[in-house]
């Protein structure tokens, strides 16, 4: 059996800062994975991603930490990104805390638009309760975090289509928050765009929702399995691109 010290998981320093031709040397390109999982990007490069243990130990996902990655990394992410939002023809793109700001201003200038509305966690005094949803995440599970929209901005919003980014989506946690808190604010949803669709659990809450929210990726990851070779794709839990 594998041991605790056979976890085939290792420090992220190293990733995220480059993309390749071809999948390194020390990366294996089929099952079973260890340490990192190779994506190919639709311009063909690669990117390869760390794998995380999740707390039960048996299970891993792929990672993005997109505040760690290199400016070459967030750009070319952001270039397909933008690829992906031109078929939602929003109007307003809308960025989701805290990893997803790094991608909003680049995708909406790349959509030619002067501007995009950042949506937060943290209470401004001037902030109005009902301007906002609780929320929890995969990498933030805590209770009571609220997602939070400015009132001065309702009016850019308000009666327009917006298009939500962010880095990843997992459960659908934070889409569903955020699609709930933009209809509140009177804005018309064209969909969300992100650089990773990590698993499908994510699929049966966005499509519950009253309008379901279309979702469109650069790439995708599937949940992976322990095994004592190493981690094993679950091909079921793989979405679909884009």
């Amino acid at each position: 059996m594998m041991t605790a010290n056979d976890t085939y998981t290792e420090p992220t320093t190293g990733y995220w800062q480059d993309l390749t031709k071809e999948i390194p040397a020390r990366f294996s390109a089929t099952p079973p994975y260890r340490f990192g999982y190779p994506v190919r990007l639709p311009c063909g490069r690669i990117l390869v991603l760390p794998l995380r243990r999740l707390p039960d130990g048996h299970r891993a996902v792929a990672s993005l930490i997109a505040n760690q990655a290199s400016t070459l990394v967030v750009a070319a992410l952001a270039d397909h990104m933008a690829t992906q939002a031109r078929a939602l023809d929003a109007q307003i793109i809308v960025g989701l805390p805290t990893l997803g700001l790094a991608f909003a201003s680049l995708v909406a200038e790349r959509l030619g638009h002067q501007r995009y509305v950042p949506l937060g966690y943290s209470r401004k005094f001037w902030y109005d309760d009902a301007l906002s949803e609780p929320v929890t995440s995969i990498t933030s599970p805590q209770a009571g975090k609220q997602l939070r929209l400015d009132p001065n901005l309702l009016p850019v919003i308000e009666g327009r289509r917006v298009a939500l980014v962010d880095d990843a989506i997992s459960t659908g946690a934070t889409a569903v928050a955020a699609v709930r808190l933009l209809q509140k604010a009177g804005a018309e949803i064209a969909g969300m765009i992100v650089a990773m669709k990590q698993t499908n659990r994510w699929e049966a809450p966005a499509a519950a929702l009253s309008a379901p929210l279309a979702v469109r990726t650069v790439y995708s990851c599937p949940l992976f399995q322990r095994s004592d070779a190493g981690w094993i794709p679950l091909t079921e839990t793989q979405p679909a691109i884009p």
